[in-house]
């Protein structure tokens, strides 16, 4: 078996403003390590939006990607908002699904510095869980 046809995780990205964008892209160029984007939330348009629609990404609400279940292994929040985090963690919580994790922005930006000699820039200044 070869290392592209293992899947290591399904994510999905809330927030593709220039920090979310910007994750967007290098988990794209990352693809054949086992990572697979299913979907992504962005209720504006940004750059990052259109590379995801361009890269024939789903383009959901919360509520829609929630309603997915166990489908997603991760969920990262990068909004930088965090009542939008604070309203995914209460969804996620009524549907019962204990399978899928919710990430901030902290553990976007500690997968960034593994995978990516660039730096991410500061961006959100909201960070916590």
């Amino acid at each position: 078996m070869t290392q592209s046809s293992v899947t290591v995780a399904d994510i999905a990205i809330v927030g593709l403003g220039e920090i979310g964008g910007r994750f967007l892209d290098e988990i794209l160029r990352l693809r054949d390590r086992g990572i697979r984007v299913v979907c992504v939330a962005q209720n504006s348009d940004t750059p990052g939006k259109q590379r995801a629609q361009d890269a024939g990404i789903p383009l959901k609400t919360v509520d829609e990607i929630v309603a997915l279940g166990g489908a997603v292994d991760v969920i990262f929040d990068l909004t930088g908002h965090p009542e939008v985090r604070k309203d995914l963690r209460a969804k996620m919580q009524a549907t019962g699904n204990r399978h899928t994790i919710i990430a901030p922005e902290t553990m976007a930006r500690m997968l960034w510095a593994v995978i990516s000699d660039e730096q991410l820039g500061e961006g959100h200044t909201s960070r916590g869980y």
